[in-house]
């Protein structure tokens, strides 16, 4: 169950830490957003040192599908209940600015940006089509409704995003991290204000960026309750069709598609991590189907922080943790979510403001429906009366027969069946393996 992006990358070493550092800025983990902060504080001339617990990448991100573009399902026709039009429209040119920078960013560092055009497609509602593209165009974005697409099933439309892109996620942050100030297998155990302590020494920073994935920090900012966890299945197929484009269905259930060097991407069978859902089970049963000739070369599954409303947080931790900062909840779009998030957080932490800021601001408003979903599945998890529980916040784990692991459905931490850490918000693996 390994990725194609890890079977196909070999990614830059670096040492441990040994001892104490001192340093202006200590980012926590080492996925594509910690990466991408690190590399333009770095080339700002400042002070920083990025910690990851394992190896760079190790986590989320080399499972991700690594579409590059500022569409992120049918979010805008929300955005505009939600916010209004100022921030629903930074929320676009953020993410659009993103997708430049990637362009730009391959072609300095010498990596494959593939420009594609990306569709969100419905199976049977036309009208939720069209409105996303009437949103869009009160933006000012040049989306397509388009009734015609190369997928082997029918649909009612599509918005048409054009020259959005797709990348080899891990080749292109294997030549981000190369000279950068990291050090991996260096895990950060304990935080206080100003300073954070590993097995080997204590790390003393004026500033500190959260780029865990899930936030390891419970006592601020409820992401407990803003956050929950939700899995995703991908399955690698040659012999399968060039479709030229990216694919989502609007429909949570629904299928993702791009391809990849001869091989289709298939993506779907999503759940609430600690929940069921289709799997890979689904994906197989939909080649066979439509691809009876398509071989199988690689399948893996992936985890996503989701938000309350569908907007990541970026930005200061919570309002009582000066000098503390974070970034998560990237709803299933990492790429471009932490390069927003990567060009706010470099200048605020460099004492800067920056025009997107207040649209991903982590103390906004939580009064979502969201919510209280969030917190029944944290007060069932807490009743339920089975072991083995999860160190996180004691939730009942559920055993997951498709991966062989122990998932919680409150707040997404997961383990294998010898009881060690896969996947967090805990920090630690389980005191003795399930049974």
């Amino acid at each position: 169950m390994t990725s194609v992006w890890r079977q196909t990358a070999d990614l830059p070493r670096f040492p441990s830490l040994e001892g104490d550092l001192k340093t202006e800025i200590l980012i926590v983990g080492g996925g594509v957003a910690g990466l991408l902060c690190a590399y333009f504080l770095d080339r700002e001339g400042a002070d920083y040192a990025l910690v990851e617990a394992d190896r760079i990448c190790g986590g989320v991100t080399g499972n991700t599908t690594a579409k590059v573009t500022a569409q992120h399902g049918l979010l805008y026709r929300r955005l505009l209940r939600q916010f209004g039009l100022p921030k629903a429209s930074l929320y676009l040119r953020a993410n659009q600015e993103a997708v430049k920078r990637y362009r730009a960013l391959c072609q300095e560092l010498g990596c494959d940006f593939q420009e594609r055009d990306a569709f969100v497609y419905s199976t049977r509602d036309r009208d939720k089509i069209r409105e996303e593209v009437a949103a869009l165009r009160k933006l000012g974005f040049p989306a397509e409704f388009t009734e015609k697409t190369p997928l082997p099933i029918p649909v009612a439309g599509a918005v048409r995003f054009p020259r959005q892109g797709q990348i080899h996620p891990l080749r292109f942050l294997g030549a981000v991290a190369r000279g950068l100030r990291i050090y991996e297998e260096t895990k950060v155990e304990e935080l206080a204000p100003g300073l954070a302590k590993t097995a080997r020494g204590t790390i003393r920073a004026k500033k500190i960026l959260l780029a865990t994935h899930f936030p390891i920090l419970n006592k601020h900012g409820g992401y407990f309750l803003k956050l929950y966890q939700s899995r995703s299945y991908v399955l690698a197929l040659e012999n399968a069709p060039e479709l030229n484009g990216m694919y989502l269905d609007e429909d949570a259930k629904g299928l993702s598609f791009r391809n990849w060097e001869g091989r289709l991407l298939l993506g779907g069978g999503g759940h609430r991590t600690g929940k069921k859902g289709g799997g890979w089970e689904e994906l197989s049963a939909f080649a066979r189907k439509h691809w009876p000739q398509a071989r199988e070369t690689a399948r893996w599954a992936t985890q996503d922080c989701m938000t309350l409303d569908g907007v990541p947080y970026i930005g200061a931790y919570s309002q009582g943790t000066e000098g503390l900062f974070v970034i998560t909840g990237f709803n299933k779009w990492g790429m471009t979510s932490a390069m927003v998030g990567a060009m706010i957080l470099t200048d605020q932490l460099l004492g800067r403001r920056n025009p997107y800021e207040s649209v991903f601001d982590p103390s906004r408003s939580v009064l979502r429906g969201q919510l209280a979903v969030n917190a029944a599945e944290a007060a069932l998890g807490l009743v339920t009366p089975t072991t083995p529980r999860c160190p996180h916040m004691g939730c009942a784990l559920r055993y997951n027969a498709a991966e062989h692991s122990w998932d919680c459905p409150c707040h997404g931490s997961r383990f294998g069946e010898d009881g060690r850490l896969l996947d967090g918000p805990a920090t630690g693996d389980l005191k003795k393996p399930p049974h």
